[in-house]
């Protein structure tokens, strides 16, 4: 039943565009979530607030990079790795000088 009276609490018929009433459909966005815009009894889109769409992109973005990292981490060669240590030795990097270094922030 739950389900029932998400559909109708989220959807927006287009009709409320056609009215004037998108900054009240765009209001309910932001206070209560994604909406779907329905038009002759059919999902034609949704409405999400910037924020909403910026995390699931950045979601989005987070998993396929992570299916990426186990691809490559699949196929990759336990004898051909290189200990951090080891790279640290052959580019001559200490770890006075690792520790000198300001943070690096990366997004």
């Amino acid at each position: 039943m739950a389900s029932v009276v998400s559909a109708i609490r989220d959807t927006v018929p287009i009709t409320m565009f056609n009215r004037g009433l998108a900054g009240k459909v765009f209001e309910d966005v932001k206070r209560t979530g994604a909406k779907v815009v329905m038009k002759n009894n059919a999902a034609e889109c949704v409405l999400l607030s910037p924020e909403e769409y910026t995390r699931l992109m950045d979601e989005l973005n987070d998993a396929r990079l992570a299916a990426l990292a186990s691809e490559r981490m699949a196929s990759q060669h336990p004898d051909a790795l290189v200990s951090e240590a080891e790279m640290a030795r052959r580019l001559g990097i200490t770890d006075e000088e690792i520790d000198s270094v300001d943070e690096v922030e990366f997004e």
